[in-house]
């Protein structure tokens, strides 16, 4: 118990030197330009895409279609159904700490269903009883608390992210309560359901994804534009008379894919 609540104090403290140098990056950064998007760092966001992009067909694109032609669909929605109830802890927390206690009542019902109904999480029973997911993440907690998007930035294995959002990630992994709470082996478990979980959405949108990856005149601007207009959507930042692309139906074509 001791070392664990050491590396609990740790990782605290590293979080909090996290927000503190993300929230300095967002103050001196600058306003976006007249288009909405703030890259003082493109040439290099640039270059990690092309790393991205290189890694996508080398690696990530082939895996995710393996896994598509080898795990029938059933099983691939039954390891996404184990995937999105491991998250409902950490949902649960960000609604907390949104002031959201709606959404945090309905998450925890959703758990408590999932684990019992959807036997372990997996089946999605919740949904089919008229409980609609609804995810969230530290990304938009701190939206909620009033800190601004920052800087866009590409993330290494990561893809398009802004400088909230990046800090956001950080704290979700770090402090995910399901890996707090289970020993080391487990959590290994976790992880694996969450990256094949990564590989079922790659191989489900392929088309999509490799459409801006290798069809786009400019696939670093055409990513970067779809993340920020969907992640402003969804944050329920979208421009009046913004075209949102088919509302709920909106797709972010590259969703974070190679993240836990």
């Amino acid at each position: 118990m001791g070392l664990k609540n050491s590396l609990m104090a740790t990782r605290t403290s590293r979080l909090a030197a996290v927000l503190l140098g993300v929230g300095l990056l967002s103050a001196c950064a600058g306003a976006p330009g007249p288009d909405g998007i703030n890259d003082p760092y493109e040439s290099t966001n640039r270059s990690i895409h092309a790393f991205n992009r290189g890694l996508d067909r080398a690696l990530v694109g082939p895996a995710a279609k393996g896994y598509g032609s080898v795990v029938p669909e059933p099983a691939q929605r039954v390891v996404g159904n184990v995937a999105d109830t491991l998250d409902l802890p950490g949902d649960i927390a960000n609604n907390l700490l949104q002031f959201r206690l709606d959404k945090a009542a309905l998450n925890t019902l959703r758990l408590g269903v999932n684990l019992t109904m959807g036997v372990g999480g997996l089946f999605d029973a919740a949904t089919g009883i008229g409980m609609p997911e609804a995810p969230t993440d530290f990304g938009e907690t701190l939206h909620v608390w009033g800190v601004g998007e920052g800087v866009y930035v590409e993330l290494p294995f990561g893809g398009p992210s802004t400088a909230r959002d990046a800090t956001g990630i950080l704290v979700d992994v770090a402090l995910n309560p399901v890996r707090l709470a289970v020993p080391d082996r487990e959590a290994i478990a976790v992880t694996a359901a969450k990256l094949f979980s990564r590989l079922g959405d790659r191989n489900r949108f392929s088309e999509t994804v490799e459409s801006i990856l290798y069809e786009s005149a400019d696939s670093y601007a055409q990513a970067r534009l779809l993340y920020l207009q969907n992640r402003r959507f969804q944050l329920g930042q979208a421009p009046a008379g913004a075209d949102t692309a088919g509302g709920d139906g909106f797709i972010d074509p590259y969703e974070d894919p190679y993240a836990e």
